[in-house]
């Protein structure tokens, strides 16, 4: 193999399979001397790839786990396979992961080719996930958009849909990306209106990037997460709840997980959530998904939705 760049990506394919290899193994794959083998060895080491020596008559080597993230190389099967599960995380807000995954997303399909884009779109329209999520579908195409418009200062133009159905064309000013539970947001600087403004994804339609960058602007918070927090809860009515679980308080806060809210103990069977939502059905469904006993004592609103809900179960059980 003649070509010194193709040469070392094939030695970067044969490294990252997890075994040792020696030297004379990796010429003969090669088709070159183990002294050129040992110069591509150095090579990669310079760009940050972690190859490991052993000592002995063979010199076998092996790639191991690093101080940083060198860029790996995948193959076909491998681009396709992170690249739906991508896509599946990016689109159901799974907890702790949901930005990550929409930054590796935006990175991989910039350099997928067309015929593994093509792969990637038929499997994720064939798959059906078991458990939908709660919260409205926000399309993975239109979250790459937006990241990628975030990451790379780039100003974006799309359509939006207000809460009443009017439609309005924006010019933005992308910040950040923020998932809040059930549903994202796009924390930006509308041109137009001269202001910051919180936009949910799903009401965003045909975003585009128009290729024009911008310098970011300081944001009057400190942080996205902090700002798009205070924003919603001073515009939107939120039920604040204060129950009663007859359960220990590690259960609890392993099952309701990153919902939002503050879970203490009374006593090793009991414990007390105080959370908050913008609707009743959302917490209903959360406090009795947990599987366990359970007190309300505010608001007055959710144990009434509660007696519904409970009447109309017992008459659709033939109660």
């Amino acid at each position: 193999m003649t070509d010194p760049s193709a040469r070392l990506l094939r030695l970067l394919s044969l490294l990252q399979t997890p075994r040792e290899w020696p030297g004379s193994e990796l010429a003969r794959r090669l088709e070159v001397s183990p002294r050129t083998v040992r110069r591509d060895i150095e090579r990669l080491r310079a760009l940050g790839y972690p190859v490991e020596a052993a000592l002995g008559a063979e010199g076998g080597y092996r790639l191991v786990a690093g101080t940083a993230m060198p860029p790996l190389l995948l193959d076909d099967e491998e681009a396709v396979a992170i690249a739906v599960g991508l896509r599946i995380a990016s689109g159901h807000a799974v907890e702790g992961i949901e930005e990550a995954a929409v930054r590796a997303l935006t990175k991989l399909e910039q350099v997928l080719p067309s015929r593994l884009r093509r792969r990637v779109g038929a499997l994720v329209s064939a798959t059906v996930p078991m458990l939908a999520g709660l919260g409205p579908k926000v399309d993975p195409e239109t979250l790459t958009v937006l990241a990628t418009g975030s990451a790379g200062r780039e100003r974006l133009r799309f359509s939006y849909r207000a809460g009443d159905g009017a439609e309005t064309n924006r010019l933005v000013e992308p910040h950040r990306l923020v998932s809040m539970g059930r549903r994202w947001y796009l924390l930006g600087f509308d041109t137009d209106r001269d202001d910051w403004r919180i936009f949910r994804v799903d009401r965003i339609g045909a975003p585009l990037l128009t290729g024009v960058r911008f310098s970011p602007r300081d944001l009057p918070a400190e942080d996205a997460a902090a700002y798009v927090t205070s924003k919603l809860y001073s515009l939107a009515p939120t039920y604040r709840a204060f129950v009663t679980l007859h359960a220990p308080v590690e259960v609890v806060k392993a099952g309701w997980g990153g919902a939002g809210g503050e879970v203490t103990a009374l006593d090793e069977h009991t414990c007390q959530l105080h959370s908050h939502a913008d609707t009743l059905e959302w917490l209903a469904f959360r406090l009795t998904m947990l599987g366990f006993d359970f007190d309300v004592h505010e608001p007055p609103q959710l144990a009434e939705y509660l007696r519904a809900l409970g009447a109309r179960a017992t008459r659709a059980a033939g109660g």
